[in-house]
């Protein structure tokens, strides 16, 4: 149970208000009154599109104990409704509060984002877990997946939900923390230099992951020196005796090396690399077979990951894994853990097709990466690929370079957008005819065209920023299957 005394010393408020809250309690935190449970705390964020302090009586109609609000948002007309008594600390009120077992107490924060990291920070500072933080412009999630189940074999972890990777799902990932925790696994994504500096002053981490620097946000940070600023911050913030994991195949992120007090590993395919992998075998959709160098040691390895630059994801969970004390035989049955495989769906498709569903998200990185998978499988081949989004200056060049690589996999290639339309120019100069480059301007008439083109063993990747809605044509087609 989170005290409510942990939030109000985090401020270094005292006196009547901290034998108030003394004894209260909360089973968790929520920021969402749709999903609160019974029994948590409520804060009320400030987002774009919705205000938190619109469903404060909801969330507390749903068995919420109190809620963190902005005194500027929330009234004094609604605090009153409450029938809460306030409590002050020089002049200003902090809380409104009935009796202990009273619903609707309500604690009064200059800003509840703040609030909330607080809160986060306050907690971990309470337990003495060894903390992973993992960034990097691709790669985060997959890597996280795997670096758990492979630590997951020796110690109990806690990791970050889904893409819990920012200012406030990382906080709402450590208020999950509790005493049997030996290990917390976390995602750390950035818009701009400054802000995983803030999430290591609330996560602490001892180990740092960085798994690359590509052209993604690029957007938001114009270039990929800025976006290596950022990512640095997180090899800048560990301890001396902490560990910095480095993919050591990238220039951009083995220089974060300077910025580190930590000792550096090495991973990657280079022979410099600390840990080194050798003889990278793609195996389709059944993961990816390695030698594996590291020192004296060498081992064969298997992977459950597809795709063969899931090696550099398989080499940074054998590298903390290891350096941790998990043995090989735990680090082996980690790797080869289906539960690792995180948004990649192969599915059935229509007419006896098969549905390769990669589209969370995209970045030429990753859509290299998705096409050089495609290319292991075994069956006709066709690509479905949209708009990238966020690759500012670089937005022609990625774009085209994407379709360049399609050109030398596919049979047929249907691009959806207006960015897209690169890809499709790329394609028909590096060899595919017209027919088989179709430039569609809505998601009717891509599926409309592509759905003839549907057979017995055809495979057929979707892949786009997930603002272009192909997940939405991945499950319209699944429907057809079933």
């Amino acid at each position: 149970m989170i005290g409510l005394d942990v939030l109000l010393a985090s401020y270094a408020l005292s006196g009547p208000l901290a034998d108030e809250a003394a004894g209260r309690s909360f089973s968790g935190v929520s920021t969402d009154s749709r999903q609160c449970q019974p029994g948590q705390l409520f804060v009320a964020l400030v987002g774009e599109q919705h205000d938190g302090h619109d469903y404060v009586e909801a969330a507390l109609e749903r068995g919420c104990r109190a809620a963190v609000v902005q005194r500027d948002r929330f009234p004094t007309g609604r605090r009153r409704a409450l029938g809460c008594r306030s409590y002050e600390w020089n002049g200003r009120e902090w809380l409104c509060a009935g009796p202990k077992d009273a619903a609707g107490v309500l604690i009064l924060v200059p800003d509840t984002l703040s609030a909330l990291q607080r809160l986060a920070a306050a907690w971990r500072a309470r337990f003495s877990p060894l903390v992973v933080g993992i960034t990097g412009s691709v790669g985060k999630s997959g890597t996280k997946e795997l670096m758990a189940a492979v630590l997951g074999r020796h110690y109990a972890v806690l990791k970050s939900p889904q893409s819990y990777n920012n200012e406030i799902g990382l906080p709402l990932t450590l208020l999950e923390l509790r005493a049997e925790h030996e290990v917390v696994v976390l995602e750390m994504g950035t818009y701009g230099p400054g802000e995983i500096a803030l999430l290591t002053d609330i996560a602490r981490p001892q180990v740092g992951v960085v798994t690359n620097v590509s052209a993604s946000h690029l957007e938001r940070m114009e270039t990929l020196e800025v976006i290596a600023q950022a990512k640095s911050e997180l090899p800048a913030a560990l301890p001396d005796d902490g560990l910095a994991v480095l993919n050591g195949d990238e220039s951009l992120v083995l220089g974060m090396a300077a910025q580190s007090r930590a000792p550096v590993l090495s991973y990657g395919l280079g022979a410099h690399c600390a840990v080194r992998a050798k003889d990278v075998r793609g195996r389709g959709l059944a993961g990816i077979s390695f030698g594996l160098h590291w020192g004296p040691e060498q081992r064969e390895l298997h992977c459950v990951l597809p795709g063969r630059h899931n090696v550099y994801t398989a080499l940074a969970a054998v590298a903390v894994g290891r350096t941790l004390g998990v043995a090989w035989s735990e680090v082996e049955a980690g790797l080869l853990d289906p539960a690792a495989r995180l948004r990649l769906l192969y599915v059935p498709g229509p007419e006896g097709s098969i549905l390769v569903d990669d589209t969370y998200n995209a970045s030429p990185l990753s859509c290299r990466a998705a096409l050089d998978l495609l290319n292991e499988l075994p069956g006709p081949k066709i690509a479905v690929l949209a708009d990238m989004l966020e690759l500012g200056p670089l937005e022609e060049e990625g774009h085209r370079q994407v379709g360049c690589w399609a050109a030398e996999v596919v049979e047929e290639l249907f691009l959806l957008g207006e960015r897209a339309a690169w890809m499709g120019a790329a394609a028909l100069e590096r060899g595919l005819l017209p027919e088989q480059v179709h430039c569609c301007t809505s998601s009717e008439q891509l599926l409309r065209l592509l759905r003839p083109r549907l057979a017995e063993g055809v495979v057929v990747l979707f892949k786009g920023s997930r603002a272009m809605g192909l997940d939405r044509m991945v499950a319209a087609l699944r429907r057809e299957e079933s």
